[in-house]
């Protein structure tokens, strides 16, 4: 075989080695809980990716999670926010009470807890949040208009920056859907052929702070974050690729 064969086979190896021997750390105070997670109810096959957030929400600290959780765990629709505290990542209700109540084992494994209904659910670290050495967003880049080259550069600095013709790829098919965020609305254009984004229905988007969020009819949402050239990809990255890919009319 010849070297040019072997060296993606070699790096494929020391990429599974070092996979192999090496536990993701379970985290051990509030900011190092903050990051995705996989969900999942014990003995079954529903489990959704969620984000524990660092920011605030209606109680605690904010949990995000796609539709699609409602509906494969419906105990996360009583979730509104999370917070650790004594050793446990807890999923709060609208009073600020735990609904589960995970305690972080002293060595790594999967965290599990018992909800009040006596099923058992399994949290699972997928990636953690890091800091950033220098800010991503600055004071002056939410002031300064940027040039629609420089909204690319890195996080647009407004909604105005963000606002445009985009079409919808998929894992394999690509622009099988195009949509104009507009001045306060969503658009699907003429000829959509994504059956999933028609049963979703969009019809507002907000951007806030490197953030796109696309509102469905009925009051569900999508979050949305930049990748780079114009594309945003579906944040938490789970399920069917859902990618946003800014195009010229």
């Amino acid at each position: 075989m010849s070297l040019l064969r072997l060296l993606p086979l070699l790096g494929l190896v020391a990429w599974a080695g070092t996979a192999l021997g090496q536990e993701v750390g379970l985290p051990r105070d509030g900011a190092a809980a903050a990051g995705s997670w996989d969900l999942s109810l014990d003995g079954s096959f529903r489990r959704c990716g969620l984000t524990l957030a660092a920011e605030a929400g209606p109680v605690g600290q904010a949990v995000r999670f796609p539709a699609g959780c409602r509906r494969a765990l419906p105990l996360v629709n009583g979730v509104l926010g999370w917070r650790y505290e004594d050793g446990a990542i807890q999923f709060l209700d609208r009073d600020g009470r735990a609904v589960l109540d995970f305690a972080v084992p002293e060595a790594s494994g999967t965290l599990s807890a018992e909800a009040p209904t006596g099923e058992r659910y399994n949290l699972t670290l997928t990636s953690a949040r890091s800091a950033p050495e220098t800010p991503t967003l600055t004071p002056a880049a939410l002031t300064a208009p940027p040039t629609p080259r420089e909204a690319w550069a890195g996080i647009p600095a407004s909604a105005a920056a963000v606002a445009g013709l985009y079409t919808l790829d998929r894992f394999v098919e690509k622009d099988v859907c195009r949509l104009v965020l507009g001045a306060d609305s969503v658009q699907v254009q003429e000829g959509c052929r994504d059956p999933g984004l028609a049963i979703f229905d969009p019809a507002a988007w907000h951007y806030e702070t490197g953030r796109l969020t696309l509102t469905a009819r009925r009051g569900h949402s999508v979050a949305l974050i930049p990748v780079g050239d114009g594309r945003w990809r579906r944040d938490p990255e789970i399920g069917t690729a859902f990618v946003l890919r800014r195009v010229t009319p």
